[in-house]
């Protein structure tokens, strides 16, 4: 069985699985990572490192997502 963390993203709380990261959680998520920006514990994470930085128990994430329009 994994173990489990408990992280915050965008103010709920979530189950992932221990050692998840940033890249995972997206993808999880369902989100492109193309198309987001990620701060995580008021820090902004560099998409160029999404799939390195492991997610840590009480993480506070903030994601957005670009949505285009016209």
């Amino acid at each position: 069985m994994t173990d489990r963390i408990t992280i915050t993203v965008n103010g709920e709380a979530r189950n992932v699985a221990s050692g998840d990261t940033v890249a995972r959680l997206l993808a999880a998520i369902g989100l492109d990572t193309r198309k987001v920006a990620v701060e995580r514990n008021e820090e902004i994470v560099p998409r160029s490192i999404y799939a390195e930085v492991a997610l840590a128990a009480g993480d506070r994430l903030e994601i957005v997502h670009f949505i285009g329009g016209g």
